[in-house]
């Protein structure tokens, strides 16, 4: 039987996903301090001493939560805090996440609340999964990014030489109330679990200071107004800005794909991308061909041997991103795991999306973006660095394969595209 507490909440949810009235998909915030963490070895000691030191509420969503000694470090940082009188909530995913870790137990019993996200492969969540890595401590710290709760070394039982290429973000600031927000509502689709119809989609409306949102084109314009006068737009704005970006099948299902789109097509000098999972629909794809051919340098440095299926699919596409002059480098000095990109040096975003079918158009995924921020230039000068130490693919070499190879891709990538297809209903292109 529901009680009179649960009644309330759910009829709160309710009126949160079927009323239309909710944060846009793309909305900036001014204020905030923004941190960029390089792999695990910056951002888990970051994370636990952040909730070593909370003193009301943490929040965890990941999609890998291992049992192994990073994952146990983890989880002894959450009992504490529940010990100590902490709210300790936590989501972990059905598959990416064993169903029976040895802390489990020693969550329920500490008082940590524990979610998991569509247990099963096929569940009533459909076949989605929660791809997301985020944390909130106190409503102060807020993290996103690229990092699972596992060892930066370990990779399905294979010890690596150095830690996985990947990143995340620590925020202060109001951007922390939308991550936290996203993290309400996961845990309530959770508790419902059930997959209601998406609302309509409300837009901001006028920039404002503070932790007020900005509207999706004035921030665009208000961050490049002065190289796109010609545009006729004319608002200036100069403080950096932040948006955070929730990728579902209930509310926001092009989100993340529609950041990058109008970020690349509005890219004057450079587009970096790096990222494991490269497989984006034609959409995407375009965007990058048309940067290139207007001149703008577009570099994409692409993770190998994690998935060996698309280390066969998407050479495949190689032949016309090539051919338009966009550079391509197959990073493989470690396990290259981040979700990153940079354009002109102003606009970048880190997450935990890939740019496949799966992250673009079935999982719920999470991205920080952000706007004339300082910690731009790291990131930018680390994906080129990444890019340097791959392996270049020259358009020649690549056009002389062994027709065996080029058979190999181009059932690679058909296969590849059917099931998603399939897997999508029709919604990956």
């Amino acid at each position: 039987m529901i009680g009179f507490g649960q009644r309330r909440r759910f009829t709160r949810l309710r009126q949160a996903l079927f009323s239309g009235r909710r944060p846009s998909r793309l909305c900036f915030t001014v204020g905030n301090e923004v941190r960029l963490l390089k792999c695990g070895t910056e951002f888990f000691p970051t994370l636990l001493k952040r909730i070593d030191n909370a003193r009301h509420r943490v929040t965890l969503e990941t999609y890998i939560f291992s049992n192994d000694d990073t994952g146990r470090a983890v989880s002894e940082a959450l009992v504490r805090a529940a010990k100590r009188g902490v709210h300790v909530r936590v989501i972990t995913d059905g598959i990416g996440t064993e169903k029976n870790l040895p802390m489990f137990p020693e969550w329920d019993e500490a008082g940590v609340e524990h979610r998991i996200y569509n247990p099963h492969l096929f569940g009533p969540l459909g076949f989605s999964r929660t791809h997301r890595k985020l944390a909130v401590i106190d409503e102060t710290y807020a993290f996103c990014g690229g990092i699972n709760i596992v060892d930066d070394l370990a990779q399905d039982g294979v010890r690596l030489e150095r830690p996985r290429w990947d990143f995340a973000l620590e925020v202060q600031g109001p951007v922390v109330a939308d991550v936290r927000e996203a993290f309400d509502l996961q845990w309530q689709r959770i508790w419902l679990g059930v997959k209601p119809r998406e609302p309509r989609q409300p837009g901001c409306d006028e920039p404002q200071s503070g932790g007020a949102h900005f509207a999706r084109g004035s921030v665009w314009r208000a961050a490049r107004a002065k190289r796109r006068a010609r545009l006729g737009e004319i608002h200036a704005v100069d403080q950096p800005c932040v948006a955070f970006v929730a990728r579902d099948n209930l509310l926001n299902r092009r989100a993340i794909e529609k950041a990058y789109l109008r970020a690349i097509a509005h890219a004057e000098r450079e587009v970096l991308l790096a990222n494991p999972y490269f497989m984006p629909g034609r959409k995407l794809r375009r965007a990058l061909v048309q940067a290139a051919r207007r001149g703008v340098r577009v570099s994409l440095v692409i993770g190998r041997k994690e998935f060996v299926a698309l280390d066969y699919a998407t050479p495949f596409l190689y032949d016309n991103l090539l051919k338009h002059g966009v550079r391509i480098a197959e990073y493989e000095k470690t396990m290259l795991h981040g979700k990153v990109a940079v354009v002109d040096a102003d606009w970048a975003t880190v997450g935990s999306s890939n740019l496949d079918a799966l992250s673009l158009v079935l999982n719920n995924e999470a991205n920080m973006v952000l706007v004339n921020h300082a910690e731009i230039a790291a990131l930018h000068d680390a994906i080129l660095t990444a890019f340097g130490e791959a392996r270049s693919i020259d358009a020649k070499h690549y056009a002389a394969r062994p027709i065996g190879e080029r058979i190999l891709s181009w059932l690679a990538y058909n296969t590849y595209r059917m099931m998603m297809k399939m897997l999508t209903i029709g919604q990956y292109d």
